[in-house]
């Protein structure tokens, strides 16, 4: 997503430069500008809430995967304990 905002941000002041060099920049194209620069760091922000989202989950994740392979280990012990007794 970096690379898309850096693309936009690029092709924004391409644009404008060479507007620029051709007479101008009109009110309209300025808002323009504005308003994509605008979009881009929304994306941006958006991104770095979903990235802080999934690294929470991937935390759960692994506190979950931790849990069941205790319950596994201790499941395993039990079994063989059981195994051990006299029948």
């Amino acid at each position: 997503m970096k690379v898309i905002k850096s693309m936009l941000v690029i092709s924004a002041f391409a644009a404008s430069s060479f507007m620029v060099g051709c007479g101008g920049v009109s009110e309209a194209e300025m808002q323009e500008l504005n308003k994509l620069k605008s979009d881009v760091n929304s994306a941006q922000t958006e991104i770095d809430q979903l990235k802080g989202q999934r690294s929470d989950l991937e935390k759960t994740i692994a506190d979950s995967n931790a849990k069941l392979m205790q319950c596994e280990k201790e499941k395993a012990e039990v079994r063989a304990n059981l195994d051990k007794l006299p029948k």
